[in-house]
Parts: structure tokens; C-alpha cells; sequence
């Protein structure tokens, strides 16, 4: 890797690290850019999840105040995301990209639509459970979050671009919570897919090193610039943001 690309790379992964804390979809940033610099497409994808992870981690700590009164939901919720990080890290290595490249446009897909009538969607669901005599709203997560959040974490421990937008759609839905709190959840939870996801690849996969550790260097510091950006934008804002980032990713990854 010439001094250049060495670079772009570190530059990508300040890049993915900020738009990762902030919504998601860094992958998008430095899967390109690490395939322009002549590796394998399963190889740049398994240096991308390596190193990302601390990136993962940065934005958490960043979000560490959003994070508070949540031990118990991210525990529930992490522990079905790590089985799904794996599994899809299994896949990555088993099944051929193609089966993954049709679904996963109409996954972001249905999650901007989630996340765009968030508040309608979410205030009908506490208004029917209210008729019902429930409780408005459900800390720890329902079984279709669960099960949502497996299936999400099974695309991210395989490709992971957008897996952020796919979690905040779930949680925005299913959950009756600020979004600057469900993306502080989405922080950890993506630390812990990308983190299970990197474990298994360093016994089982080719990976390239310099990539690793030029991602994982910017993709920290990037992490502290999105929890610092992320942390100032309103809600409405915020879902926007979310939008305009997803549709990209669809489009990105219908051309590619």
C-alpha cells in the first residue's frame, strides 16, 4: 500500500467512524476505498469490521451520558445481537455475496420507512396498547424488537453497511425513547456485532494488517467528532440525517 492510498484509507476510516456514530453506514466509505487499493472484496470487508471496532467503541464512550438508565436494555439487547453478529460473520465466509445483495437494499429500505413515520407508527402502537390496558411503551424491548435486532445484526456481522439505520428504525418503533438515547444504544450495539464479528474473523479469515490499523486509528477519532455532532442535533434533524444516509446506501449499493 503506497504512502497515498495509505492516506485515503486513514482518511475513510475518520470518515466512517464520525457518520458511523452519528447513524451508521461508514462501511460505505472505506469498503470502496480499501477495494481501490487492490484487496480481495471478502478480504476488505473482514480489515473494514476489524477495524472499525474501536471506532465502535469511541462513539459509545462519546454517547456514555445518553447511555445512562440502559445497563438492562443493552444487555437484553446485546445479548441477541452478538448471536446474530456471529452469524452473519459465519455467512460472510460460507454463502456467496449475491444472496446478501438483494435483500439488504430492501432492508434500508424498510427501515428509512420506519424511521421517517417513527413518531405516527410508534404513537399508535402506545395508544392501541393503552385501549388494551398495557403500559405505554416497553423499556426492555419486544419480541419483534428481539427478533428484529438478530436478523439486523446477522446483516452487520456480514457486510454491516446501514446496520445502524436498520437498529434505529427497530428501536424507534418499538421503543418508547428519546433518539438521542436509542442512538447511544445503537452505538454499543454495533461495538458488540463489529466486535464479535472481528474475534472470529482473526482465527478464520485473510485480513491485511496496514488497513486494520490505519481504519481503527481514524475510525477512533472519528468516533469522538460524531459523538460530538451527533449529540448536538435535534431529533428531527437527527432522523434526517438518517434518511439522507440511507438512501444513499441504497443507491451505493444498487450501482455497485
Amino acid at each position: 500500500m503506497s504512502i497515498w492510498e495509505s492516506l485515503a484509507v486513514f482518511t475513510a476510516g475518520i470518515g466512517a467512524g464520525t457518520i458511523n456514530t452519528i447513524v451508521g453506514s461508514g462501511t460505505l466509505i472505506t469498503f470502496p476505498v480499501l477495494l481501490a487499493t487492490g484487496l480481495p472484496p471478502v478480504t476488505a470487508n473482514v480489515s473494514n469490521t476489524l477495524g472499525l471496532v474501536p471506532g465502535s467503541i469511541s462513539g459509545a464512550i462519546g454517547y456514555r451520558k445518553e447511555l445512562q438508565g440502559q445497563r438492562a436494555r443493552i444487555l437484553r439487547l446485546g445479548a441477541v445481537s452478538l448471536v446474530g453478529g456471529l452469524a452473519g460473520a459465519v455467512l460472510l465466509l460460507t454463502l456467496p455475496s449475491d444472496s446478501f445483495d438483494t435483500i439488504v437494499p430492501v432492508l434500508i429500505g424498510l427501515a428509512l420507512v420506519l424511521v421517517v413515520f417513527q413518531p405516527r407508527l410508534a404513537a399508535y402502537l402506545r395508544r392501541r396498547q393503552e385501549s388494551a390496558g398495557g403500559e405505554p411503551g416497553n423499556p426492555d424491548g419486544r419480541p419483534a424488537l428481539l427478533g428484529g435486532m438478530l436478523l439486523a445484526s446477522a446483516y452487520g456481522g456480514y457486510f454491516g453497511a446501514a446496520q445502524g439505520v436498520l437498529y434505529v428504525g427497530l428501536m424507534g418503533l418499538l421503543l418508547h425513547e428519546d433518539m438521542q438515547r436509542i442512538n447511544a444504544v445503537k452505538n454499543v450495539i454495533a461495538a458488540l456485532v463489529n466486535g464479535i464479528a472481528a474475534v472470529f474473523f482473526l482465527f478464520v479469515a485473510e485480513f491485511d494488517w496496514t488497513a486494520v490499523l490505519l481504519i481503527a486509528v481514524g475510525s477512533t477519532i472519528g468516533g469522538q467528532i460524531g459523538a460530538k455532532v451527533g449529540r448536538r442535533l435535534s431529533p428531527t434533524v437527527l432522523r434526517a440525517v438518517i434518511v439522507t444516509v440511507g438512501i444513499l446506501a441504497i443507491v451505493q449499493l444498487l450501482i455497485r
